[in-house]
Formats: structure tokens, C-alpha cells, sequence
């Protein structure tokens, strides 16, 4: 098997060598400067949401939230993603209001702290209130009323991170479908919102797969999980685009078992191995690891 991975990254990389090397826009997000070109920048996360399934990452209460984003950051992670809706499709939809009451208490101190948010959401009002209150990036996770939060973005110099939906948003997933070779039919649809962001002013922008999302027709273990290694492999495709490209790594339950807090790290080794810029993880310090190890081999 290791000798196949080999000859399949060696396949990828020559049948897309013009693009190998490709550079992206680096920036920075407060004080933190992100140098993508050089190194791979780490995402931590908080579910502020009980129905989210990553029972480590769940913080009902907003001073555990920061206690755990402070937390994140000295572990290592550059970012901190905040959401208080889960994706999984059969959570609560959470109105706007109340999203907002447990949001606003962590974004507000959060930024007083000095740590770089983002916040996870596809409404329009939520990612105004929070650019408002000191978050530096929306995790944008439905195109529906897209527009609105390119323009919030530009207004507060945020970064965004647009994320490959198929459906108005991420609640709304239902199948995902492709005729072809994913990253072909993912090169356009990006491109589009890129060009939509920049035209409204947007300057930070990272593009993200969506390999995080629950898509009804690949329920299949292998089928999914083939599909998301695949999607890490060929992610330096997509930086073609001149964008940096984030991934959320995915669990694996059913291979990983009683062990699945280490999935995330098996798939960091893909994800970097493809070229991933933002790695967006739950388990911060393993990924840390992994990031840090595999830059002391010498390459040269």
C-alpha cells in the first residue's frame, strides 16, 4: 500500500506539474500574519452548539469558550473558528438571535484578547454583527446571500473563507454529484465567487472543499472517505487560483473507532502532503505536531 501511495502522488504531481508550485496571497488577520508560501497555518475550533458531535470542542458557557480559544492559541492555532450551529443534518436550526447571544459574549472578549476569530455562518446578519464586534474572518458556509457578506468583509478588511456548497447553504446539502474529476468542477465554481468577492473590495479570502459537510449519498465509508483523501491529494490544484486553500479534517469514525481523535491527524498528512494553507482541526496540538515534524525533513 505504501509503495501504491507513492505511485499515485507521483502520478498526481506529474499529470499536474504546471501547477505544482503555484503561489497564494498571503495576509495578515490583526496581528497575525499568516505566511502561507511559507508554512501551513492551523485553525482551532469551538462549537458553542450541543448538537455538535465533537464532544472535545463543545463550550456551552462563554467563559469556558475563551478559557478553550486561549487554550487553542497556545497550543498553536493561529485562528479560532467559532460556530453555534451545528452542520450535522439532523441538529436544531438555530435562529439568528439566539446564535447571537451565545457568539457576541466570546467575540467580543476574544478580540480583546488579541486572538484572531472567525465565525462560521451563512447569514448575512450574523457575519455584520460579528465583523461588528472584532471577528477578522466569516467561514462562510452557503452562497444563497453571499453577496451581502462579500461586502461586510471588504467594509472591515475580514478575511473570508468561501466553502464549496452544493445547495444554498450547508443545512441544505442533500447529494453530492460530480460527472467528473472534482477539482475541474471545483476550479470554476471558485473562481466565480472569487471574482464576486474581489469585485466588492474582499482583499483575504481562503477557498475550502467542503470535505466537512455530511452529503446524504456518501454515507458509503470507503466512497466518502476515498473521495475526501483524493480531494487532499489534488488540493494544490485548486491554489492555482491564487488563493490559499483550507480543508476541515474529517473523522473517519467508522475505521478509527475508539480512536477516532486521531483521525484528524491521519488526514493532516494528506491534507499537507496536497498543499493545504489552513488546516482546521479539533485537535489542535496533534496537528501541531504533525505540521511542525514534517517540516524538519530535508527536502532540498
Amino acid at each position: 500500500m505504501s509503495m501504491q501511495l507513492l505511485n499515485h502522488l507521483h502520478a498526481i504531481a506529474q499529470q499536474h506539474q504546471e501547477v505544482l508550485n503555484s503561489r497564494v496571497e498571503e495576509f495578515s488577520l490583526g496581528s497575525c500574519r499568516l505566511s502561507f508560501n511559507q508554512t501551513s497555518a492551523i485553525m482551532g475550533v469551538i462549537n458553542l452548539s450541543a448538537d455538535s458531535w465533537y464532544r472535545e470542542s463543545v463550550v456551552l458557557r462563554p467563559e469556558k469558550a475563551i478559557d478553550r480559544a486561549m487554550i487553542l492559541a497556545a497550543q498553536g492555532a493561529q485562528i479560532i473558528d467559532v460556530g453555534a450551529e451545528s452542520t450535522l443534518p439532523h441538529a436544531d436550526l438555530i435562529e439568528v438571535e439566539k446564535q447571537w447571544q451565545r457568539l457576541e459574549p466570546v467575540i467580543r472578549t476574544g478580540s480583546e484578547k488579541g486572538l484572531a476569530l472567525s465565525v462560521e455562518t451563512y447569514h448575512p446578519a450574523m457575519a455584520q454583527r460579528a465583523l461588528e464586534a472584532g471577528a477578522q474572518c466569516i467561514n462562510l458556509t452557503g452562497q444563497a446571500e453571499a453577496s451581502a457578506i462579500y461586502r461586510a468583509c471588504a467594509a472591515h478588511d475580514a478575511a473570508i473563507i468561501i466553502c464549496y456548497v452544493q445547495g444554498a447553504n450547508v443545512r441544505s446539502v442533500k447529494d453530492l454529484s460530480f460527472d467528473q474529476d472534482p477539482i475541474e468542477v471545483m476550479l470554476p465554481w471558485f473562481e466565480q465567487r472569487i471574482q464576486e468577492a474581489t469585485s466588492m473590495g474582499v482583499q483575504k479570502i481562503c477557498i475550502d472543499p467542503g470535505l466537512g459537510f455530511y452529503y446524504q449519498n456518501l454515507k458509503d465509508s470507503r466512497k466518502r472517505i476515498g473521495y475526501q483523501m483524493e480531494t487532499f491529494l489534488n488540493t494544490f490544484r485548486l491554489r492555482k487560483l491564487g488563493w490559499p486553500v483550507c480543508h476541515a479534517l474529517p473523522h473517519a469514525f467508522e475505521f478509527f473507532g475508539e480512536e477516532v481523535r486521531t483521525a484528524e491527524s491521519f488526514f493532516a498528512v494528506l491534507a499537507l502532503l496536497g498543499k493545504t494553507d489552513l488546516l482546521r482541526t479539533h485537535e489542535v496540538p496533534k496537528v501541531r505536531a504533525i505540521l511542525e515534524t514534517l517540516s524538519s525533513l530535508p527536502l532540498d
